[in-house]
């Protein structure tokens, strides 16, 4: 039992009760922001974080004798978006009117695509990561494209108040420098057969499009911006073969704006287990909006779901069709960048990394990075280790990716070559990631300005080994009696007295070498 944001109780049963008895269905919306420099249909800016409504006119406005223009640039986008998602691109197609009341979109309509997208009859093939830690090989499960269509995004409104929520809102605030920004909304046909993993399905299609999508350069995909967005669609249907006859699908929610990966996946979890409870006490489940909390785990009403007919879809007449030639389709399939997933495998055959290691990468959302480290000089090795180590443990913990931090590939394959070289020991190396973390200045000039130098001088370092021996004669007999990992205690003190700036290994060789009993 949860509680839903107004108190609620929302029933729900456990997640593996409910796929026992129930077969998931989903379907995923996702909302792609192009990185045009300009509107879909006027010469607006789009740039992100900008002065609230400064960046609008009457075209977006939706004033009137403003009349639109579509962005070339955006038609160039969708297309390959099609492409790269197998899709079929249309000959000729239209945009349409969309209409409802909303107060973030001041037409009071938004043109979009309707029964004459752009791209359609698609696929993308998204790998399902093996169970636990044990190593096997991912399944590879197939996600059916239904259409992939452009339409212009929405202002974006600010209820203020105690829940944020325009219910109990003291007064809401409209920033339309967003509405008339391009969007692809790519749609999957319904996603069927996943049982459990439906969650887990969920959320690496929406990853493997986000790789995608950046591969292609069209969007800058961050779901924290709210440049990419998904909205996950879900109903159950008995189990039974005869019952999926008669029910194909069920009732479906859908679950709004969801804005991270680990979202997506809790979300349809979430949902999947209240649906099963609302069906287990003998109701029916209403189709509506949710809305997606991500501190409670749970989803809470939003308003009934409009069907198709509600919106009253009409052609755009302000717009011409957009009719692009099997020329210039052609012309733009060969601009598509290597597979994400194809890309991976090459490059952890050239890394030399297990299939272990590889996941910890892609879950750090670190290929990228990787790859430019080691490009500017460091191991591969040493580029996993510190972009899946600490980094992606302060990314993990402050909800934000690797990249956020300051530290660039150039920084890491710095520090990786001063630990290479012997300057520094990890200890030291960890210090000066927190200086650059710290804003402090480049790896050197961390290092340096904090004295960080591993000491070469033997004889500096054969005094700190005697000392530690002349210390714990106790440890340094196991030592000579043949228990070598004792040595650990002693060097630990060596690197006491030198501040951590002696080599270990060097000093373990020291001890070793007094220790060892004569031939």
């Amino acid at each position: 039992m949860t509680t839903t944001s107004t108190g609620t109780p929302a029933r729900v049963v456990d997640f593996d009760d409910a796929v026992a008895r129930f077969d998931p269905v989903m379907g995923l919306e996702v909302h792609v922001e192009l990185s045009t420099a300009t509107k879909m249909f006027c010469g607006c800016a789009t740039t992100f974080g900008a002065d609230p409504n400064t960046q609008v006119c009457p075209v977006c406005l939706g004033l009137p004798g403003a009349l639109p223009v579509v962005n070339e640039g955006a038609v160039e986008s969708a297309v390959r978006i099609g492409l790269a998602l197998n899709c079929r691109i249309a000959d000729w197609c239209r945009f349409a009117r969309k209409n409802y009341f909303y107060p973030d979109m001041p037409k009071n309509f938004q043109t979009s695509q309707y029964d004459e997208p752009i791209a359609f009859d698609g696929y993308l093939d998204v790998e399902i990561p093996g169970a636990g830690d044990s190593g096997e090989p991912p399944e590879v499960f197939r996600v059916e494209i239904e259409r992939a269509h452009m339409e212009e995004d929405t202002g974006k409104s600010t209820h203020v108040g105690t829940s944020g929520r325009i219910h109990g809102a003291d007064y809401s605030l409209v920033d339309y420098n967003r509405a008339g920004i391009p969007l692809i909304e790519i749609v999957t046909k319904p996603i069927t057969g996943a049982g459990e993993r439906a969650p887990e399905v969920a959320r690496a299609y929406v990853g493997a499009l986000r790789d995608l999508l950046r591969a292609l350069g069209v969007s800058d995909v961050r779901m924290e911006q709210g440049s990419l967005r998904c909205d996950a669609n879900l109903s159950l249907r008995p189990r039974d073969d005869a019952a999926q006859q008669s029910v194909p699908f069920g009732t479906r929610t859908e679950t709004k704006n969801v804005n991270s990966l680990r979202s997506v996946e809790r979300a349809v979890r979430y949902e999947i287990c209240r649906h099963a409870a609302v069906l287990d006490a003998g109701q029916a489940v209403v189709q509506e909006t949710r809305h997606w909390h991500e501190d409670t785990g749970i989803t809470t009403a939003g308003r009934p779901k409009s069907d198709a007919d509600d919106y009253r879809y009409f052609p755009e007449p302000d717009l011409v069709p957009v009719s692009p030639s099997a020329e210039w389709v052609e012309g733009l399939r060969a601009t598509l960048p290597e597979p994400p997933a194809q890309r991976r495998r090459r490059l952890q055959q050239d890394w030399g990394y297990s299939d272990l290691e590889m996941r910890d990468v892609v879950n750090a959302g670190a290929v990228e990075v990787i790859e430019d480290t080691v490009a500017a000089g460091a191991t591969p090795a040493g580029a996993r280790k510190w972009w899946t180590g600490e980094l992606a443990r302060r990314a993990n913990a402050e909800g934000r990716e690797v990249t956020d931090f300051g530290v660039t590939p150039a920084h890491v394959a710095e520090l990786d070559g001063m630990v290479g070289e012997g300057r520094l020991n990890d200890s030291m190396a960890r210090q000066v990631l927190e200086g650059v973390l710290a804003g402090e200045g480049t790896p050197t000039e961390v290092a340096d300005a904090r004295g960080l130098r591993m000491v070469r001088d033997d004889s500096a370092l054969e005094e700190a080994v005697d000392a530690a021996i002349a210390a714990s004669p106790d440890v340094a007999d196991k030592v000579r009696g043949g228990k070598v990992q004792a040595a650990g205690a002693l060097i630990g003190q060596v690197m006491k007295q030198m501040k951590g700036q002696a080599d270990a290994a060097r000093a373990r060789e020291l001890i070793l070498e007094r220790l060892s009993p004569p031939e």
